[in-house]
């Protein structure tokens, strides 16, 4: 199934899924032993998530592709039920203030990250139904009031980094199945202001956006984390100061594990690390859109939407980490896909590399 073709994508996804492996075993440490008494919590449930994200990708690569053309409607109607259980007493689970995860046993289920694999699917499937409206008003609208709604439910968690991601995300599909340009522009102008509502009239979201132009004029308040994140990056110079030897993973950087997991990396294996896990992103995104090229050529739209859905996705993403890691953005909450701790990112993230490879697979055989 793998050919000399597949390297571009296989490599940087393999590479981060084991510095992802290593990276969360070694951020962790101290918050596990501080919570759980044991160094190794998160270390041992990440590989769990692992060995489950790789069973999904096998999964994925094993159905053909078409079928979630024929089941979007499923997959978004699944994904919009999780949200809205989420507000169910003794459904949802509240964790720092946010109602964002749905407990089952020992699992945490994330709806919010099921909700942009099921948009990418739904979005696609879309286009390629409607190719020929998405440029009237109806057909521009119909798949702006699913955002909207899925949006809504987003953020009443409330947790805007997702919301802007999906929004995101729809646009981009949007506009590479053929929106105009005018139409992309009031997209990307409407969401630029609700964001600014969503923030101006929010206290702590407002204190997070202030706090990150300037985070050490607040060191042990609102800009504690970034702080501490800026700190680590600095001593990492050039290459480091060694695996296991970062200190501010010592209960002074917040979510060292998941959303500054990056600041981590740097401290640890330096500028020159930091740039190598980027460049493996790139590399990562750019064999996506090669393979969503490669179907579109082929005359299979939905399966080239779905690729550049998956490339934009992961783009996005790792855009919004890293540059709240470098204080470029405001702190979401936001994981580090493929590396950072987080059962539901790491699965869903494995099982739409699946079906990118599935696709690509496709591109090879199915003429």
């Amino acid at each position: 199934m793998f050919d000399r073709d597949n390297i571009i994508i296989i490599l940087p996804y393999f590479s981060l899924l084991f510095i992802g492996l290593v990276m969360v075993a070694s951020s962790s440490i101290y918050v596990s032993e501080d919570i759980y008494g044991t160094p190794f919590h998160f270390a041992s449930r990440h590989i769990i998530f692992f060995v489950i994200g790789v069973f999904a990708t096998i999964i994925a690569l094993s159905i053909p592709s078409n079928l979630f053309l024929t089941l979007d409607w499923v997959i978004l109607i699944g994904s919009f039920i999780l949200l809205v259980a989420l507000f169910f007493p003794g459904v949802g689970t509240e964790v720092n203030g946010s109602l964002r995860w749905i407990r089952i046993g020992p699992i945490n289920i994330q709806p919010s990250e099921v909700s942009k694999l099921a948009l990418i699917i739904y979005v696609s499937g879309y286009c390629v139904r409607r190719l020929g409206e998405i440029n009237t008003t109806l057909g521009f609208f119909r798949p702006l009031l699913v955002l909207a709604i899925f949006g809504l439910l987003i953020l009443s968690q409330p947790d805007l980094g997702s919301t802007l991601v999906i929004g995101a995300l729809v646009i981009a599909i949007l506009f590479f199945a053929g929106i105009s340009f005018s139409q992309f522009i009031l997209l990307l102008s409407l969401m630029s202001i609700l964001t600014v509502v969503a923030i101006y009239f929010e206290p702590y979201r407002y204190l997070r956006f202030i706090s990150f132009t300037e985070p050490f004029e607040d060191f042990r308040g609102s800009g504690w984390q970034l702080s501490n994140a800026l700190i680590g990056i600095g001593r990492g110079e050039w290459f480091g100061i060694g695996l296991g030897n970062g200190l501010q993973k010592n209960l002074y950087l917040p979510e060292p594990h998941t959303d500054f997991i990056f600041a981590v990396i740097v401290e640890e294996f330096g500028l020159v690390g930091g740039l190598m896990v980027i460049f493996l992103f790139a590399l990562l995104v750019l064999g996506i859109f090669k393979t969503s090229i490669k179907a579109l050529e082929l005359g299979k739209l939905f399966q080239g939407l779905l690729a550049f859905g998956a490339g934009i996705l992961i783009a996005i993403q790792v855009v919004f980490n890293i540059g709240v890691n470098l204080g470029i953005l405001p702190t979401k909450g936001l994981t580090l896909p493929f590396i950072s701790y987080g059962g539901t990112s790491l699965i869903l993230f494995m099982f739409l590399m699946g079906l990118v490879l599935r696709i690509n697979f496709e591109n090879k055989t199915i003429k």
